[in-house]
């Protein structure tokens, strides 16, 4: 049977969960105008910058409106200019008795309707002016394009619902996942911050690493989990989104705490236990194990390092059996080497059933 020492090393505690990768920001590219899609000004998947043309709808019937409406505001502030002047006329034909102060006020108040006319006039440029604007659509944020839903030579409406494109910002990009809500009491007070990896599906390629950015506000009474949600940088666009990842969230890092390798562990009624090699003698230690890490274990109560713990052939020890501790070469050469060397330390248990001195030798 083959024994391992009890080693003192930092220890990572962390959360394994499973993801989703979401864009921090998406958009649909739709059109705020009605009208003949002209050109469409994008590749299909390519990155694109916030308030970059993507498209373009025939501007002419709004330049034919946006020329009606500035002709309109010109006709309305002739007629307001020559009200002013007859006011100004009138006015000094008051003073002289030459007219009366009705016809003034008559004209006053054609002069204060032509001023709200023009106004009127104004606003009607001006959103002449806007609609030819939107004729060139624009991307609403920086980000990767989707795939085109209308083709150039369609008529296109600001109604329609699927758009032109979906942008999703991925650089950076957000994942979402959740853990159980017994480990609240871990996050609180510290739901920003912590480190977080994402892993392939596999488990074995880090995809990114990133940082806790929030926790849901609420617990899913379905689950029993809340979700989680990390920022990642992903400049190596290593992280897709809609993508399923392997999720670790690092929540603290114990110093120096005693590990062994995780077949070193039992299980039974009074729970985790491992066998010491005390004295020539396997006893029975129980043990309160903490975070995995590397195939071993934290041991947070009942070893505290140095110790020899058995990690293969245990299940033919008992509390008290006696067992003799030899170099690996030596026991190779008493006994035929049967079993594998150790590898941590390279030595080999032999332990014996029963009372010190008699019953049989357990290889």
């Amino acid at each position: 049977m083959r024994v391992a020492e009890v080693r003192r090393q930092d220890m990572d505690v962390v959360l394994d969960a499973l993801g989703t990768v979401t864009p921090v920001a998406s958009a649909t590219v739709r059109v705020r105008v009605d009208g003949l899609l002209q050109a469409v000004l994008f590749q299909e998947g390519q990155v694109v910058r916030a308030g970059q043309v993507l498209a373009r709808i025939d501007p002419a019937p709004f330049e034919v409106a946006l020329a009606q409406a500035q002709g309109q505001l010109q006709r309305d502030r002739a007629l307001l200019d020559n009200a002013r002047l007859e006011a100004r006329r009138l006015t000094d034909l008051v003073r002289q008795d030459a007219a009366s102060a009705q016809q003034l006020a008559a004209q006053q108040a054609q002069v204060a309707q032509y001023e709200g006319t023009l106004k009127v006039d104004q606003a009607a440029v001006d959103d002449a002016r806007l609609k030819l604007g939107y004729t060139q659509v624009t991307a609403p944020l920086s980000g990767r394009i989707g795939l085109r839903q209308v083709d150039p030579g369609n008529m296109v409406r600001s109604t329609d619902t699927a758009g032109l494109a979906v942008i999703n910002q991925v650089q950076p990009i957000a994942v979402v996942f959740a853990v159980p809500q017994d480990q609240l009491a871990a996050l609180k007070g510290r739901s920003e911050g912590l480190a977080v990896q994402a892993f392939d599906r596999n488990g074995g390629t880090v995809l990114g690493r990133g940082t806790l950015m929030a926790v849901d506000n609420q617990v899913d009474a379905a689950t029993g989990t809340v979700k989680l949600k990390a920022r990642f940088a992903n400049e190596d666009s290593r992280l897709f989104p809609n993508q399923f990842v392997n999720v670790r969230l690092r929540l603290d890092r114990l110093k120096a705490i005693p590990t062994v390798p995780e077949a070193a562990v039992l299980r039974g009624a009074q729970g985790a236990y491992v066998y010491v090699i005390d004295q020539g003698k396997a006893r029975m230690q129980t043990v309160k194990t903490g975070p995995r890490e590397a195939g071993r274990v934290a041991i947070q109560d009942g070893l505290t390092g140095g110790e020899q713990v058995v990690i293969d052939g245990s299940e033919r020890l008992e509390d008290g059996s006696r067992v003799e501790v030899v170099p690996e070469a030596a026991g190779r050469a008493a006994s035929g080497a049967s079993g594998a060397s150790s590898a941590e330390g390279g030595r080999r248990a032999r332990a014996d059933r029963g009372a010190a001195g008699g019953g049989r030798p357990a290889h």
